[in-house]
This record gives C-alpha cells, sequence and structure tokens, in this order.
C-alpha cells in the first residue's frame, strides 16, 4: 500500500469516520503518516515531514522517544488495568507525588481523566459540586469566552466559544454565558510576546457579573493563551484583571492548559509563567507526551478539603472514569517527566523563544499576511481570506506545506505553529523557510 493512488482507493469507501476532519477530501487525497521519530514524522513511502505542531500540540519532548516507550512497555507487561474505583495501584501514587512538586503554588491536588475534554467537564463539575458542598449552591452558571476552545464533551463544547464547534449541537448546557475575547488586529497587528492593549477587555466579566447577579456564578474558564481558535495571546494585565474580578465575587477561575501546559511557554504551567494562579488547572496532551490518553485537573488545597467533610462512608466525588489513572497511562507519565527532568525541557523555551520569534515574524512580507502572533514557543500566521472562501487559503497553506515536507497546521485562514520543544535552530529555520515558500507560492 506505499502508492497513493492505491492508498486513495482503499480509503475512498472506508467505514472510519474521522474526527475534526473533511472526511471526502481527506479520504480521496489522504495524507498518511506511518512512523515517528525525533522532530519528524515519515509517511508510508518514506517521505520525511517535520512536525511544526507536535503532533496535535502534545508532542513535547519529541517522537518514539526511547525512555517514555521502556516505561510504556514495562507498564503494560507488569499491570495492563486496574479498576479505579475503591481501588488503586502504585503508579498511580507515584505519578502523583511526581506532579506534585511541578504544580502552582497554592495548587495540591489532583484528579486524573483520560483527555483534555474529560479534564475540562470534570473541572465544571468540581466547580458546581464544590459550590454546593459548601452551601452555594445557588451558584450554578458557568463562564466561557468567546474563540475559546475546552474539549468536546458537553460541558467543552457548551463554554466553548468556537462557533463552528457549537453550532449543529444547540445549546447543550444551560446557564452558560461568554466574555468577549481579546483579538483586536486594529490594535495589536504584529505584536510580539503579549499585546499592549486590552487588559479593559476582562472588565467583560464584570457585565455579566451584574447582568447574572454575581452569586450565580460558579466559575469563569479561560485558555491563558487561547491556542485552537488561532493563537490568542492574552493582552499584559488581562489574565491579573479576571482574577481580581474572580476574586471580588466569589467566582471560580479555571485555566484550561491542556495545551499551554508542560513547557510551552518555558515553564511547567503558563500560569507560573503569567504570575497568575487559578482555582483550577485542566492539562492533558503533554502529559504523557502524548503517547498514552491521560488528563487531569489541579486543584487548591481548600478545594479538596471542602469535599473532605462528610462522612467517611461516603462517596466525596461521585465522578470519575474506567480508565482514571491508568497505569500504563502512569507509566507513560513518569517516563516523560523523566525526560523533561533530565533535558531541561519544561524551562528550555527560555534559551530559544528569541530566535523563534523572529524566526516567526520575518514571515511578514509574505503576500496576504495579515498578523503574526507569538509567545514562548507558539506563534501564528494569519492570513486574509478568499473572497467567498473564508479558510481556503489557510487550508491549501496547509497541504502544500505537508508537500513540502512540514506539518503546519491551519485552522480557517491562520497558521498554527508549536512543534516539541526539542525543536533545534537548523528546524526552526525550515519550517519557517517552508511556511516562506508555501505563502509566496498560494494566491
Amino acid at each position: 500500500m506505499n502508492d497513493r493512488a492505491d492508498v486513495s482507493t482503499t480509503l475512498e469507501n472506508s467505514p472510519f469516520f474521522m474526527p475534526f476532519s473533511m472526511n471526502r477530501q481527506f479520504k480521496r487525497h489522504p495524507r498518511l503518516l506511518a512512523r515517528a521519530e525525533g522532530m519528524h514524522y515519515y509517511t508510508p513511502e518514506g517521505r520525511k515531514i517535520l512536525d511544526g505542531t507536535a503532533g496535535l500540540w502534545c508532542v513535547n519532548a519529541g517522537h518514539c522517544r526511547k525512555k517514555i516507550v521502556d516505561a510504556v512497555s514495562r507498564g503494560v507487561a507488569t499491570l495492563d488495568f486496574a479498576p479505579p474505583f475503591q481501588m488503586g495501584h502504585p503508579l498511580a501514587f507515584e505519578f502523583a507525588e511526581r506532579l506534585q512538586p511541578l504544580l502552582p503554588k497554592g495548587l495540591t491536588r489532583m484528579f486524573f481523566t483520560n483527555s483534555g475534554s474529560e479534564s475540562v467537564d470534570t473541572a465544571l463539575k468540581l466547580a458546581l459540586a464544590y459550590h454546593r458542598v459548601r452551601g452555594e449552591g445557588h451558584r450554578m452558571r458557568l463562564i466561557g469566552r468567546e474563540k475559546g476552545y475546552h474539549g468536546v464533551n458537553f460541558g467543552g463544547t457548551a463554554v466553548g466559544g468556537i462557533v463552528g464547534n457549537r453550532r449543529i449541537f444547540g445549546a447543550l448546557v444551560t446557564g452558560v454565558d461568554h466574555i468577549r475575547h481579546t483579538h483586536d488586529l486594529a490594535r495589536n497587528a504584529f505584536s510580539r510576546g503579549q499585546p499592549k492593549h486590552g487588559a479593559e477587555l476582562a472588565e467583560d466579566l464584570e457585565r455579566l457579573c451584574q447582568l447574572h447577579d454575581p452569586s450565580t456564578i460558579a466559575a469563569v474558564i479561560v485558555e491563558p493563551v487561547a491556542c485552537s481558535a488561532g493563537v490568542y495571546v492574552p493582552p499584559q494585565g488581562y489574565l491579573q484583571k479576571l482574577r481580581e474580578i474572580c476574586d471580588r465575587h466569589g467566582i471560580l477561575l479555571i485555566f484550561d492548559e491542556v495545551i499551554n501546559a508542560w513547557g510551552r511557554l518555558g515553564q511547567p504551567f503558563a500560569s507560573q509563567h503569567f504570575g497568575v494562579t487559578p482555582d483550577l488547572i485542566t492539562t492533558a496532551k503533554g502529559i504523557t507526551n502524548g503517547t498514552v490518553p491521560m488528563g487531569a485537573v489541579f486543584m487548591k488545597e481548600d478545594m479538596y478539603q471542602a469535599f473532605m467533610t462528610g462522612p467517611e462512608n461516603t462517596i466525596e466525588m461521585p465522578h470519575g472514569y474506567t480508565y482514571s489513572a491508568h497505569p500504563v497511562a502512569c507509566a507513560a507519565g513518569l517516563g516523560t517527566m523523566e525526560v523533561y527532568e533530565e533535558e531541561g525541557l519544561l524551562t528550555r523555551v527560555g534559551e530559544i523563544a528569541q530566535y523563534w520569534e523572529d524566526a516567526a515574524h520575518s514571515l511578514k512580507d509574505c503576500p496576504n499576511v495579515v498578523d503574526i502572533r507569538n509567545i514562548g514557543l507558539i506563534a501564528a500566521v494569519e492570513l486574509s481570506p478568499r473572497a467567498g472562501a473564508p479558510g481556503a487559503r489557510g487550508f491549501e497553506a496547509h497541504l502544500m506545506a505537508f508537500e513540502k515536507g512540514a506539518y503546519i497546521r491551519s485552522t480557517g485562514d491562520i497558521l498554527a505553529f508549536a512543534p516539541p520543544l526539542i525543536i533545534q535552530k537548523s528546524e526552526i529555520d525550515e519550517l519557517f523557510g517552508v511556511a516562506r515558500e508555501v505563502l509566496k507560492a498560494i494566491a
């Protein structure tokens, strides 16, 4: 099945309903990845593809790292599964102990899930339950943000703010509202790092507090850097203002760090980079380097203790998953943390951030580029849409980059870059060199 025409013929009527994909287009013209190593994927026919998006924002340590592979191999050979309800296994507790010192100060406890979507729904349920066990069950409202992405489960889709992800599903969850997004091309185009303008947009939360009565709001959830919708970097002072408003009204602040965490901004968590501590953090992806599905919710000590006040013979939190703290996922996580520590990957971005920033902004003179945004080891190039065909130019750039040997993710007319943290300067040059070729070639 090495010949591309044969692959296309084979896949066109495949029973596989692909997620978040143009199924008919893909199955006619498949882009298959057969193996991976380090910074690269390899197609079935052997072409080498530079990974410019860390898989799907998750392979932070690079692909098929031996230490992680060996940890998973030992793990599955030792304990393939253990029930997580009223039972446990040593690796779950070992992994929790391993993670705790990395957390922002004040966050001490964790609840394991299997994905970012599950982490978000878990955090939302924890927020609602926390207020109820404290006698504030009237706090039932959840606030998201326009252009926010919080996974695809019912709660995460409801608080998410990407229209295309919500359109065909309806409201999903009642009692949800959204604050304004922070994207401001007129004032902030081609900003390097955090934009100077827009901190006042956090006051939109105060507006919703007055509209709904702040005593009815349980939690606000935002991505520190909103990556999936197009890499929207928070304006200077914006996250601090959100924290102040939440504190003023007794509202929990949730940071969705499914993408932001595990070294992407040069610290274990984005909250540490920005100096703002939320009440809950959701994570997944880089927690196991994408090797085995896993997620987690980190919470403050007082939240955990609020659940520990009832009778000891009752279940404090009637929530969880069959695969919560799965032993093989814990093994992958432990191997991942070992690689991060040995190679200093959780802080390495500080060494290459300026080089990365300069390389990204070197594309400013390319045709159709209307904005470039960056922070840490993340960047986005926004293109002007074609008349009557929004998203077409970005998708064509994605396809052409793949043909030229680089995987660059497109979201609408925005190209997103977030490679593994092991990327070298020569590979940064290669990645943005392919991007330049593509941008000059497409009309």
